[in-house]
């Protein structure tokens, strides 16, 4: 009688650095949203993003500027340099609310490069935050970010 073929389970890959690896294994449901798992990939090379996914991005890093969701839950989403950005950058935006992205204003400035920006309500004093996302294959990485 033949032997069944034997079928074993393919391990996923490691992430590209520990900070990823952390946010994979944290929660994503902390603040007013749950960002979608994986990173932010958008069908073929040259396909430009949904509006939606992008304001909910903006939505994210304003929890984290407001200290009210850990960076790690958008590492994925951003360059290395950007991530260290963010977590140096702490609490930058102080709200007696949670703060909440209005619609995104969104460029495009050369082939694969967003830049966007929305206004964050947050209470007594709103907040402008300035996103600029890069196509890496079909994959958009946030690379710099500015709040005002």
């Amino acid at each position: 009688m033949p032997r069944a073929p034997r079928v074993d389970v393919t391990p996923a890959p490691e992430p590209p650095h520990p900070e990823i690896r952390a946010a994979a294994e944290s929660p994503r449901t902390h603040g007013a949203l749950a960002l979608a798992p994986g990173s932010l990939v958008w069908g073929p090379a040259g396909a430009l993003p949904d509006e939606r996914k992008l304001r909910h991005l903006v939505q994210a890093l304003a929890e984290v500027l407001a200290g009210r969701r850990p960076p790690e839950t958008v590492a994925d989403r951003l360059t290395d340099r950007a991530y260290r950005d963010l977590v140096r950058a702490g609490r930058m935006i102080h709200a007696s609310r949670p703060p909440f992205a209005g619609g995104v204003h969104i460029k495009e400035p050369r082939d694969g490069v967003i830049e966007m920006c929305a206004l964050v309500h947050c209470g007594d004093r709103d907040h402008v935050l300035a996103v600029r996302l890069e196509r890496r294959g079909v994959q958009w990485l946030c690379t710099d970010f500015e709040t005002a």
